[in-house]
């Protein structure tokens, strides 16, 4: 599966994106988040507080406990401001 990270969660893993085997106890999206900060101080760092993530599920916003299933790609982003 596709992982992409945007912004200050992409700066605080040090990379764009990655390919990734999800464990097969991640289902939903609160699952994922609360994994991520497993992989590594980096990790822990973007995922200190998983409440400020967004995460969009092949391109489309999704809730904390939405089915990951057979997603393609999964960006994890922080909330978007704008005017």
């Amino acid at each position: 599966m596709k992982i992409v990270y945007f912004a200050w969660v992409k700066d605080r893993i040090g990379k764009a994106e990655e390919t990734l085997d999800l464990p097969e106890n991640i289902r939903t999206v609160v699952d994922l988040l609360a994994w991520m900060p497993t992989r590594g101080d980096n990790y822990a760092a973007a995922f200190q507080d998983p409440e400020l993530v967004r995460v969009a599920l092949d391109q489309e916003f999704a809730q904390a406990d939405a089915v990951i299933g057979e997603t393609r790609e999964i960006a994890l982003f922080p909330p978007v401001t704008g005017g």
